[in-house]
Formats: C-alpha cells, sequence, structure tokens
C-alpha cells in the first residue's frame, strides 16, 4: 500500500510489524501512524494485534521497563504516576473547536481550533524519541456489532498498552473485515508519557495536554500517566462518542448497565443509571443479588423499535477507596485472587501486598507509593502528611472476573432492552429516595437535568452546596448543553417501549442530621421500580411524578432487607417539598443560562410551568405535601 509515509513507516517496524499493519489495507489506519511517527519519532513501534502473544508481550514489557512490578500474586501489578498526576487533568483537557463553532463550545472549555492544534503540535514534536511506540486496534462495544466504534490507540506508555487492553474488547480482526465504505469511520488517541524522571513518572506535567477533537474523531494526550488522562478509550472516547451520537441519532450516556433479579418471578429487568460523583453509582451497579453488565459508559440505540444498552468497555477502572469485604465483598474477593489485575497508586509494602485507604486491614508503616519511599507520617514538599495511598488510587480489573455478572448481557452484540431508567442526585432537604416521572420528556427535564450533588462541610468546608450534574455527564458532554438535552428526549420519545424514568436520592437526612435509610435501602428502591414497571404497585401523584405508597414500603423492606419500615420515616422521606423544588427548578435554569445561552425555548418553558404547578400545590396543600394528599 502505497502512503506518503510508508518509507518511515517500514523504517520504525520489524518486518512483522508491519505486516500486521499492511494486512488491513486501510489508508486512514497508515496515515495516522505514519504521521505520529515522524512527528513524534519513537525509536521503534511495535504493532499489535488479538493474539495472546501480542497482549503477553505488552504484559512483559510493561514490567521489564519498570512501569508496573510484579506483586506478591504473581499475576497482580503495581503501577504509580506521579505524585501530582492523579487524577483528571480538568482544566488542560480542552476541545479544539473551529472558529465558526467556538462561540457555543466557551462554557465548555474550548479553544480555537489553529491555536489548540499547534500548541499540542508543539508539545508533541519527538516527544516519543528514545522510546517504542505501541500501536493497538480496540471497539468500544462488543465487535462486529451495531454499536461498534472501531478505535485506534498510539502510545508510549506500555502501562496504557496493559490497560487498554484489560478494559476494552481488542478489535484487529474487527478492522480486517471493514468494509471499504467503513474504513475512515474510526477513533485515533494519541499518547505520550513524555520525559520521563528518575521514578518513571511524566517530567513535564506543566505541559500536560489533553485536547479533543470531534469534529475530527481524534484524541491528542500529552505528558501525562494518570490511565484517565492517558488512557484514550476511556472519558476521551466518550466525548467524542456524545458528539458522534449527536450528530447520529442515538446516545452515549455516562451509566451502568444492571439487572434487576425477581427470583420469585423468575424474571429479570435492565436498568440503566446516572449519578454523578459520589452519590450512590458504583453501590447501585452493585447492589447484592442483582446482575451487573457495565459500571461506567453505556451505548443507546434504536433496534428494530427498542431502546436497546451496550456496556461500551470489557473491564473496570474502579476507584478502590473503601473497598473492602464489609461494604464491597464481590470485588474485594476479586482483589484478593490471584488473576490479571493493575492496582495504581496504592501501597506495596514490604510483603509486596497492595494496601489502600479504607481496606479494613491494617496497613504496615512504610513501603513504595506514589510519593517513593513511604513511611507512616511523611510529608511532602508542602508540608502535608502522605496517606497510604491517593484518595482516588485505582484498580484495573476484567469485568467478567465478577461472579454478579450478566454474561447473556455483557455478551450481547445487539445489547439488552432497557426498562428502567434511574438518575441520582444528592442532597439533604429536597429529592425523595425514588420518584417515577410521568413520560420521558418529563424524566429528562424534571429527573435528569436537574440532577445535584450537595457538598458537605467535612469536605469543602461549605455545606449545602448544590453542584449542577446534568445526566451527570456535565465533563463529558461535547457539544452544546441545550441540544444535547433535546437529543435526549427525542431519542426516547423514538422508540416503541420508552424506559420509564426514576429520580433517586440515598442522602435524605432527618431532623437530627442523620441519614434516613441503611445503604441497603437503595434495593428496596431498585425493586418499588421494577414493580412499577411491571404494574404491580399503584403510586401517590406530586407535582413532579409518582411516588410509592406505604405498605408496598413495608412490604419491600421485610423482604430484601428484613426491616421494619416506620410510618413517620415514610411521610419525612416522601413529604413533597414545594419551596425546594421551586429553588431547585431556578437553579437548573440558571445553569443552563450559564452553559448554553442557546438553549431551546421549549426547555426553560417547561420548567416554567413545573414552577407555577408547583405554587399553584403550595397555595392548596402547603410548603409541605404529605404523601397522598396532592391531587392532581
Amino acid at each position: 500500500m502505497n502512503t506518503t509515509y510508508e518509507e518511515i513507516i517500514k523504517s520504525r517496524m520489524s518486518s512483522k510489524s508491519y505486516e500486521k499493519l499492511s494486512a488491513l489495507k486501510n489508508t486512514k489506519v497508515m496515515e495516522f501512524v505514519g504521521f505520529f511517527i515522524k512527528h513524534c519519532n519513537p525509536d521503534s513501534v511495535y504493532v499489535c494485534n488479538d493474539s495472546e502473544a501480542d497482549i503477553q508481550y505488552v504484559r512483559d514489557q510493561a514490567l521489564s521497563l519498570g512501569e508496573e512490578k510484579t506483586l506478591r500474586l504473581p499475576r497482580q501489578t503495581i503501577h504509580w504516576d506521579s505524585y501530582n498526576d492523579q487524577g483528571r487533568d480538568k482544566n488542560n483537557t480542552r476541545f479544539i473547536v473551529y472558529r465558526e463553532n467556538l462561540a457555543s463550545m466557551e462554557a465548555m472549555n474550548a479553544i480555537e481550533y489553529e491555536q489548540g492544534y499547534n500548541e499540542i503540535m508543539e508539545i508533541s514534536k519527538d516527544i516519543m524519541k528514545g522510546k517504542t511506540a505501541i500501536v493497538q486496534f480496540f471497539s468500544e462495544g462488543p465487535t462486529e456489532s451495531p454499536f461498534t466504534i472501531p478505535c485506534v490507540q498510539f502510545t508510549d506508555s506500555w502501562y496504557v498498552a496493559h490497560s487498554e487492553f484489560i478494559l476494552y474488547r481488542s478489535a484487529y480482526n474487527h478492522f480486517l473485515k471493514l468494509k471499504e465504505s467503513e474504513k475512515d469511520d474510526f477513533f485515533r488517541f494519541i499518547h505520550s508519557a513524555g520525559e520521563l524522571d528518575e521514578n518513571g513518572n511524566t517530567a513535564n506535567l506543566d505541559k500536560r495536554r489533553i485536547y479533543m477533537d470531534t469534529q475530527n474523531n481524534i484524541v491528542y494526550s500529552m505528558n501525562n500517566q494518570y490511565a484517565g488522562n492517558s488512557v484514550g478509550l476511556k472519558k476521551h472516547s466518550m466525548r467524542l462518542a456524545i458528539k458522534k451520537s449527536g450528530d447520529e441519532g442515538w446516545l452515549c450516556e455516562h451509566m451502568f448497565i444492571m439487572a434487576a433479579i425477581d427470583k420469585e418471578k423468575n424474571r429479570k429487568t435492565y436498568f440503566c443509571g446516572a449519578y454523578p460523583s459520589a452519590c450512590g453509582k458504583t453501590s447501585t451497579a452493585m447492589i447484592p443479588g442483582e446482575k451487573i453488565v457495565g459500571d461506567d459508559i453505556a451505548y443507546f440505540r434504536n433496534i428494530n423499535g427498542e431502546f436497546r444498552a451496550v456496556n461500551v468497555e470489557f473491564g473496570i477502572f474502579g476507584i478502590i477507596q473503601d473497598v473492602n469485604a464489609k461494604d464491597d465483598p464481590v470485588i474485594f474477593e476479586n482483589l484478593m485472587k490471584d488473576q490479571e489485575i493493575i492496582f495504581s497508586n496504592v501501597l506495596m509494602g514490604p510483603d509486596k501486598n497492595p494496601y489502600w485507604l479504607g481496606m479494613g486491614v491494617e496497613a504496615p508503616d512504610e513501603g513504595r507509593n506514589h510519593f517513593g519511599q513511604w513511611h507512616k507520617g511523611i510529608k511532602d514538599a508542602k508540608g502535608k502528611t502522605v496517606g497510604v495511598a491517593h484518595g482516588n488510587a485505582r484498580y484495573t480489573m476484567r469485568l467478567d472476573y465478577l461472579e454478579n455478572i450478566d454474561r447473556e448481557g455483557f455478551e450481547a452484540k445487539n445489547g439488552v432492552k432497557v426498562e428502567g431508567i434511574l438518575y441520582g442526585g444528592r442532597d439533604s432537604d429536597t429529592t425523595v429516595p425514588v420518584e417515577e416521572s410521568p413520560d420521558w420528556k418529563d424524566g429528562i427535564l424534571l429527573k435528569a437535568a436537574t440532577l445535584e450533588s450537595e457538598t458537605t462541610s467535612a469536605t469543602l468546608g461549605a455545606e449545602g452546596v448544590r453542584d449542577a450534574s446534568p445526566m451527570a455527564n456535565m465533563d463529558f458532554v461535547s457539544y452544546p448543553l441545550g441540544e444535547y438535552t433535546m437529543n435526549n428526549i427525542k431519542f426516547g420519545e423514538s422508540v416503541k417501549d420508552t424506559p420509564k424514568i426514576f429520580s433517586n436520592n440515598y442522602f435524605m437526612r432527618g431532623p437530627d442530621g442523620n441519614f434516613m435509610t441503611s445503604k441497603l435501602a437503595k434495593k428496596v428502591w431498585l425493586h418499588w421500580a421494577d414493580g412499577r414497571i411491571h404494574n404491580e404497585f399503584d403510586a401517590y401523584r406530586t407535582p413532579t411524578g409518582m411516588i410509592p405508597k406505604y405498605e408496598d414500603l413495608v412490604m419491600l423492606f421485610k423482604k430484601y432487607l428484613g426491616e421494619e419500615f416506620s410510618k413517620d420515616d415514610y411521610e419525612y422521606l416522601f413529604a413533597f417539598r414545594c419551596t425546594k423544588w421551586i429553588e431547585k427548578l431556578e437553579r437548573t435554569k440558571a445553569f443552563y443560562n450559564k452553559m448554553d445561552p442557546e438553549t431551546p425555548k421549549e426547555i426553560f418553558d417547561y420548567w416554567e410551568a413545573a414552577i407555577e404547578k408547583i405554587k399553584t400545590a403550595r397555595d392548596q396543600y402547603g410548603d409541605e405535601i404529605r404523601p397522598g394528599d396532592y391531587k392532581a
């Protein structure tokens, strides 16, 4: 295949790697690889296919070059990012946008295309000199399915390459089978850890940049190692997919996929759910006794008139803090097994075991962690005491290791039929634990678009601040918020059996300031939603939806938790607080005005009508409406 870069490609690859690349007969892949070989200037390039031999070679190189180290259990490894490279870099994660589109994206940390492109090209020039680069082929979603998005990763980090093989489906064979009309349609990711310091970590963090070009489906990520910044198919790909889905009429959402299991009825009901950080997303996806399909990102498509979803990923890049035998028994059990897991930014003790915050196991007083050689009480350059592990420390693991995986749904090329959508926020005094929306549009505008997460004085010094998080997706929405919201409405209304939408709030506090229910109460709220989908429970109306009746919750608490549920708790938890809801809707309006002044007027009109409806209810029933009192 003759391309502009054929000579340099051949000169930097073994004949075997070149054969793998040229066998694809894909000019766009060759041009992508050739351009960045010339520009980033690696000494050599290794091309991976789907073989176990190539996957093992990546594992071996990550160890031999010191990017990972073996733990006591030989199939487990540990990786450390730089002390100051421990989370997503929001300030330097930017969209590079053509001038004519810039105004609509300015609130989303966008930069003019030419300026951003020139900057990232300057930073990445010769950045791989002295290193080997790795080329990999993956699929977002199952391969050879209606959901598949092919992806090419070009990186100089063997740790990143290893992580990708755990987290995503290898898709070299999928690329081999692409039709001519499909060969230009794939996502591209170029990453470099950059110059490394004596610890093998990125040295030039001041030049850390993650620039997203959704117009051409390419992401440039330079001078970083933390997987949230470096692993292309994670949140970088999500931003590309959100824009692509908006253009093509499907959805990419920051959601888990799970199945509620009713053993008595031999029934499985698929739910998806979006929750801002620290609002219960992972714990809901992993409710004991239910089944999980995916924990983070879902694609939705209309397949023969049905609302169907796939888990985009093959593995879990999970926060490990507070994962312990009591609260997360399934995950904890797997982290104790000799199977392929990468721990990042935790402590490796003298016994070569991993230790993390909230593990429930006493950690040693010394070892190696993200700070370097560590001992209890050690302080960093700013005088801050360094903990055993970082609060954002992670584990990278195959999802199909979990006993509670729903294998049927996980492997389904046409996805699973979704019957319920959960949107969960965090507030202490407004939103009831579970409420059903009367229809899809109402659910998007009153449940999804109004999502908030409340801060506490213990963490941020300002109690009760509500951070807006529409669809729990604001960090990743890659085109104007109003248009994105309208696309959510249009998609749900386009299918025959539109899923029911429910809101969740696990964090209502009582008059004494304590949480009203246990962590496991979410199982009750889930199974009430399941019962509503299957027409098994009646409900009371509120100005914003439908809530459970007391007698049904009494039965569900007894059935699933073996607990009593008092009438006083019920009436407090499910009271409708009119002024609080009006304030919530006013905050939502202000946020949309700030983020997207071009938000369609019909969205604001809908919220205004909801506010007037609540005001009328307040005049008739008082500021707090007891369950069952409101008559629509």
